[in-house]
């Protein structure tokens, strides 16, 4: 009888066995470092695409907050040169002032709008429960008496919330006829915050609280209201999260740890600030750190199963090979009895046999463990380059969620942000029918300033009848005046700045922006956010992208290109008002 018994009792050689265990082993050390690299790696990735959105869309929230403020500022001097409210104050005859007031406050959209008389007493106002009521020691008409243009109050009233009046004083002929005030609605914005995840605070130069998604912290300075008990609401979400792992210096409160970013609102040394969660972060590094151990899961079950495979193999063959001897013994044995002249022959020829097969055995033996120790070896590399290819995978993603919002970030961002909140914030106002050129003429009002300052030459081209598009006067007026901010930065150092604006209806609306300025250095980043050729502090670079933005949602296309003389052209491209727009509408 030959013994085809494996060498142990489990059929497998010690060394094979021995590099087994080692690769498993290997395989179990690199899921912990890739998974302790990834939640290093895309942790702080993951949290500064938060940072980046929370400051883009700070950036949008604090450029809705000044663009309101900038065109409120406007209104009392408008008022002041209405004919009728000036002849009211004179006459004593205000039975139609309160009703124009009204009429006022629908079309330009503040809160509130008041005439007092010389004496601070309402005798007119868009809210009729305000005649009669005595303003005269009032911080806005103390301010407004006394200075010659229009003022900015901010004060807290019995409601406990911030009134934001600009006034100005009405006189003819030097001598003092009243007092117009104008309540500006910054609130809508505060409401608009509702559905964001972050705590947002707009405080002033006082360190006070003027607006915030919380009401228990208005009218306190930021550390009075970071040390009240957490409100349940959309704080809840940003301070209820464990303490973060990956940027432990943020703002803590109430003990947990949360991200404050904060940016500048160019108006009375006001800032804006936000608080975010970093439940984002975990969730974000949580999937992927559960799906790598999934992924070495399932290679170590793959690793698994091919090696029981092989084992199993193996064991077939080595039975096959067991029975195949077993039945040449019996032959033998048969050829023994038959010739047992020739038994000692039989006796070396079954020597002989039983050699023959421990070698054929051995042979078999040895190229089946070459065959098994190739198995690992080409798994062992498939996993390798499978772990590379996975750490590249996800910087890959980081790098795209980082510069986005911001969209979008903001987004995210927001937008991505009014975006800008793609980038343009959108305004709570309805997509309508809008005449581009009072747009243009608002534009270049609120800009008028500037080119004064500056003494820049303007020529404006535009049609004398109406120019109709589908839109929103206020985001219309958003790109022109960063159409024209860009133009008058432009010529900034040219002995004789020049600025052409250029308005021609056809099948479509084409608004032109001209400068002799020295033209653009590189137009194919000219729209992408944070592009810039400003020195730092001076802008984001935000402007173009969120005009960009704008003008796309509003089905139109802003271009720009250099002029053969000297100095760039901007053009806004938007479909001209008809019967397929008011269908839409």
């Amino acid at each position: 009888m030959i013994d085809a018994s494996p060498q142990d009792e489990d059929g497998y050689p010690l060394p094979r066995r021995l590099r087994q265990r080692l690769t498993f082993v290997a395989l179990v050390l690199v899921a912990l470092v890739v998974i302790a690299v990834t939640i290093i790696v895309l942790g702080e990735r993951r949290t500064e695409a938060i940072r980046n959105q929370a400051e883009l869309r700070l950036t949008l929230f604090a450029g809705n907050v000044m663009s309101e403020l900038r065109r409120s500022s406007i209104v009392p001097q408008l008022l002041a040169r209405d004919p009728l409210l000036s002849s009211a104050l004179e006459s004593r005859d205000y039975s139609q002032s309160s009703q124009r007031l009204i009429e006022y406050r629908d079309e330009i959209g503040v809160a509130r709008l008041m005439l007092l008389d010389r004496d601070g007493r309402t005798v007119a106002s868009s809210d009729r429960v305000d005649l009669g009521k005595d303003h005269r020691n009032m911080p806005y008409v103390v301010d407004a008496l006394r200075a010659d243009t229009t003022v900015f109050t901010s004060i807290f009233g019995e409601s406990g919330r911030p009134l934001f009046v600009y006034s100005r004083k009405l006189t003819r002929a030097g001598e003092l006829l009243g007092l117009i005030t104008v309540e500006v609605d910054l609130f809508k914005y505060e409401r608009s915050w509702d559905g964001i995840s972050e705590a947002v605070i707009v405080k002033d130069s006082n360190d006070v609280v003027l607006l915030t998604t919380e009401p228990r912290w208005r009218g306190k300075t930021e550390a009075e209201a970071l040390a009240q008990e957490p409100p349940k609401n959309a704080l809840i979400r940003a301070l209820r999260a464990r303490t973060d792992v990956f940027d432990p210096e943020n703002s803590v409160l109430d003990g947990q740890s949360v991200m404050r970013s904060e940016a500048r609102i160019p108006f009375q040394g006001w800032r804006i600030i936000s608080f975010s969660t970093y439940t984002p972060v975990r969730e974000r590094v949580a999937s992927v750190v559960a799906v790598q151990v999934m992924a070495f899961a399932i290679l170590a079950a793959g690793l698994f199963y091919l090696t029981s495979r092989a084992a199993e193999r193996r064991s077939l063959r080595l039975q096959r090979e067991s029975a195949e001897l077993r039945k040449l013994n019996l032959l033998l044995q048969r050829e023994i009895a038959e010739r047992q002249k020739a038994e000692k022959n039989l006796e070396v020829a079954e020597q002989t046999i039983a050699q023959s097969s421990k070698l054929a055995a051995l042979g078999e033996m040895s190229a089946a463990v070459s065959h098994e120790l190739n198995q690992p070896l080409a798994a062992m590399k498939t996993y390798l380059a499978g772990a590379r290819l996975l750490v590249r995978r996800q910087r890959s993603e980081e790098a795209i969620v980082s510069f986005q919002r911001i969209n979008d970030l903001i987004d995210r961002m927001a937008a991505i942000t009014r975006q800008l909140k793609s980038y343009a914030s959108k305004g709570d106002e309805a997509t309508r029918r809008v005449d581009l050129r009072a747009a243009v003429d608002s534009s270049l009002a609120m800009m008028e300033p500037q080119f004064r300052q500056r003494a820049i030459g303007l020529t404006v081209s535009r049609p004398d009848t109406a120019v109709d598009v589908l839109g929103e006067q206020f985001r219309l007026e958003q790109v022109i005046v960063n159409l024209l901010r860009n133009a008058v930065d432009a010529t900034r150092g040219q002995p004789d700045p020049q600025i052409d604006i250029i308005l021609v209806a056809g099948d479509q609306v084409t608004l032109s922006v001209l400068d002799n300025g020295s033209g653009i250095a590189d137009l194919e980043a000219l729209f992408e956010p944070f592009y810039t050729t400003k020195a730092a502090g001076d802008g984001l670079g935000l402007g173009l992208a969120i005009s960009s933005s704008i003008v796309a949602e509003l089905g139109g296309r802003l271009t720009a290109r250099n002029r053969p003389e000297g100095g760039a052209v901007f053009e806004m491209r938007l479909p001209r008002f008809g019967d397929d727009s008011i269908a839409a509408q």
